[in-house]
């Protein structure tokens, strides 16, 4: 009898994570995680998931490689959650099949470029406390944004306090590239670093010509000291 209900009694196929719901949507393996009060991402999410949703929780990190096991994942809902970091490789192992990605109403200021750009996935990063820096710009300029949720992507510090409270994309239409001022910021550090060698190498020759002179003098001192000979 033990044996007849460990048969029919476990379901087949992976099993369901605590305290979410493992059903299936068209056809294809959803895993509910909503409203859990989840801090970190769940280990034990089936291998054939196609949908997961982890909204509405307290996950502060996705850390690397936090869905490679996931092969068949399609959609990833992290919205409402208290994220803060991403790592680079978040999403590694993903990037190719994953269509949508939401990571709205989170607490991410900034994010490494290559955790996002390698998505061909959907993205949705409205209502975060955004810095506006290089980053982000080019996330904004090369991955495939929710054109419904772009205009929610605002600047809440910046490198000048007039583009703060303003949407990122209002703000690059105005003509600001926060790159360039980046790149500007790195020209001023390598002519001050260039300035500070050829100052060094200056005082170097000024002390070296210096001392050469003082010997020459001392030398000279001593030639006229010397009794005088006749030959």
């Amino acid at each position: 009898q033990a044996f007849f209900c460990l048969l029919f009694c476990i379901p087949w196929g992976s099993s369901c994570p605590p305290s979410c719901q493992c059903t299936e949507r068209a056809g294809a393996k959803a895993v509910l995680c909503s409203s859990q009060h989840l801090e970190e991402i769940p280990k034990d999410i089936p291998s054939d998931v196609v949908f997961l949703k982890l909204d509405a929780n307290s996950i502060t990190r996705i850390p690397s490689n936090a869905f490679r096991h996931l092969s068949h994942l399609e959609e990833i809902d992290l919205s409402r959650n208290a994220i803060e970091k991403i790592d680079g490789a978040a999403f590694k192992g993903v990037a190719a099949g994953l269509r949508t990605l939401d990571l709205s109403s989170n607490r991410i200021r900034s994010i490494p470029k290559e955790a996002l750009l390698a998505l061909n996935a959907k993205l949705r990063l409205a209502n975060n406390p955004w810095h506006c820096e290089c980053a982000l710009q080019e996330v904004l300029w090369e991955a495939r944004l929710d054109p419904d949720s772009v205009q929610d992507i605002t600047c809440h510090t910046a490198p000048r306090e007039e583009y703060v409270g303003k949407p990122l994309l209002q703000v690059l239409d105005a003509g600001v590239n926060f790159c360039s001022v980046r790149q500007r910021t790195m020209d001023v550090a390598m002519f001050i670093t260039m300035f500070g060698w050829f100052a060094m190498v200056i005082v170097y020759v000024i002390c070296y010509v210096r001392h050469n002179r003082e010997d020459a003098c001392k030398h000279g001192a001593y030639l006229k000291s010397l009794p005088s000979t006749q030959a």
